[in-house]
């Protein structure tokens, strides 16, 4: 996680929960138009009510701190069913769900792969592809998003 990331993060977490929900992640993706991204969540779900009240929210606390210098946009959403996967506690609601994972080194000669979560061992994630189990250190997993099933 950038120290962008991790700050914009710190700043939006109490909003998020203030409100009732689970701030499930954010992006922030630099360059002319930057983009802010939060990702909340509900055991309910997430309607576009909830989603103008959180950008009001944090939109608010982007204008007090001024974190982020030039033009960006705010992007308020949920994360889906094809959610981006952004700590590792996140996978272990996840076990038997498939993850498309992006590597930053090769395991089993693979940077891209779709597998089964098995578990989450400490700092590393079990998985299994085509029959093998594979243990994937968290600190090598670039980026990941679940793939639903659709049987």
């Amino acid at each position: 996680m950038s120290k962008r990331v991790e700050q914009l993060t710190a700043l939006f977490a109490p909003v998020v929960e203030d409100l009732g929900f689970v701030l499930w992640g954010v992006e922030y993706i630099q360059g002319r138009g930057a983009v802010v991204r939060v990702f909340i969540d509900h055991e309910d779900g997430i309607t576009v009510d909830n989603c103008a009240a959180v950008s009001h929210e944090i939109s608010g606390v982007l204008d007090v701190e001024d974190p982020i210098s030039g033009e960006y946009n705010l992007e308020v959403s949920s994360p889906g069913m094809d959610r981006p996967m952004f700590e590792l506690a996140q996978y272990a609601d996840y076990i038997g769900e498939d993850v498309q994972l992006k590597l930053l080194a090769p395991i089993a000669g693979k940077r891209k792969l779709t597998a089964a979560i098995v578990a989450v061992d400490g700092e590393t994630l079990v998985v299994e592809l085509d029959g093998e189990t594979l243990r994937i250190p968290y600190g090598q997993v670039d980026r990941a998003r679940l793939q639903p099933r659709f049987d």
